[in-house]
This record gives C-alpha cells, sequence and structure tokens, in this order.
C-alpha cells in the first residue's frame, strides 16, 4: 500500500495495493500489522455506513471529549471529502485538507482524533465507510459550519442538501476554547 503524508500532519492519504484482473479486483482495507507500521496504530471500535445522494453534505464533525479517529473510504461512488485541524494549539488550526475519494480510486483517508471530518457526495449516490476509534458519543459532538467563511472551503456544491444538525454548525472562531481539543506535540 501506498502512504502519503499531507499538509495536516497525522492526516494520511492511504491508496491500498489493489490485485484485480478480468473477473474484479481484491484489496486489504484494513490490516492492523500493516496499518501500524504505516502510522495508523489505533484500536478500532465501531464500523458505520452511510448512504446518500448527489449533493449531500455531512459535516463537519467532531466529538471532544471522546474524541474519534477515523479511517474513511468509499464503498461505491464519489465524495469530496475535508478534514478541519481544529485542536488548540496547533500549528494548522483552521487548516484544512480535502481530497476526492471513490470507488474508483479505492483510495482511503486516516483522520486522526482532534480534526473536525465532513463530505459532500459527488457522485449519484454514495456509500461511504468508516471505522471510528471510539463509540459515537452524541454529547460530546459538535458541528463546525460547513461553509464557515474562515475556512475557506470550496465545496463542489453551492447549495448541498443538509441536516438539521448540520445547518446549525457553528463558526469555528465562535466555538468555546473549552469544546475543542487540544494538540499534543507527538
Amino acid at each position: 500500500m501506498k502512504v502519503e503524508g499531507t499538509a495536516l500532519p497525522g492526516v494520511l492519504l492511504i491508496e491500498p495495493k489493489v490485485f484485480g484482473d478480468r473477473r474484479g479486483y481484491f484489496f486489504e482495507a484494513w490490516n492492523a500489522e500493516r496499518y501500524r507500521e504505516a502510522g495508523v496504530d489505533v484500536a478500532f471500535v465501531q464500523d458505520n455506513l452511510s448512504f446518500s445522494e448527489r449533493g449531500v453534505l455531512r459535516g463537519l464533525h467532531c466529538q471532544h471529549p471522546h474524541a474519534q479517529g477515523k479511517l474513511v473510504q468509499v464503498l461505491d461512488g464519489e465524495v469530496f471529502d475535508v478534514v478541519v485541524d481544529i485542536r488548540r494549539g496547533s500549528p494548522t488550526f483552521g487548516k484544512s485538507f480535502c481530497t476526492y475519494l471513490s470507488s474508483e480510486n479505492r483510495c482511503q483517508l486516516y483522520v486522526p482524533a482532534g480534526f473536525a471530518h465532513g463530505f459532500c457526495v459527488t457522485s449519484a449516490r454514495a456509500l461511504f465507510s468508516y471505522k471510528c476509534t471510539d463509540l459515537y458519543h452524541p454529547a460530546s459532538e459538535f458541528t463546525v459550519l460547513w461553509n464557515d467563511p474562515d475556512l475557506g472551503i470550496d465545496w463542489p456544491a453551492a447549495e448541498p442538501s443538509l441536516s438539521d444538525k448540520d445547518l446549525k454548525g457553528i463558526r469555528l472562531r465562535d466555538l468555546p476554547s473549552t469544546r475543542l481539543p487540544v494538540f499534543e506535540v507527538p
């Protein structure tokens, strides 16, 4: 597998080794030993699937406390995936990394705990998978406003379909600092 660092330290773009022939293909979507060697040394405790239609935007979500690291990938379709560093004291605070994940490129993205995450569906529909390092904890979840002008994210949908929760997102600068995770030097 090929692992690339991104502009956000700890956020990794992973391209698994794919074995294909006329019948289809096979690849390892998770192998604890191999991923540990690549820098993803975490224990996953929950797997989630999300199905959405074109133009659906989910995010930017985070939990603190009970932060979740995530290994995300698209099983069918394509999404524009976004990660934002929201860790207090981080040298990349407020910076984002964006990429397209699809069933065609088969890439995965590792999002460490302490980052906000979201995606927008760019294909007719998408089946999105994510492994999480902590259980879903609704009381500690919050949403950073998807179109926060301070973040400057160039989403591929001007008027995305949003949940009520995502419509009520808060600008990063308006979140109380106690709600944000703290940057820890690795």
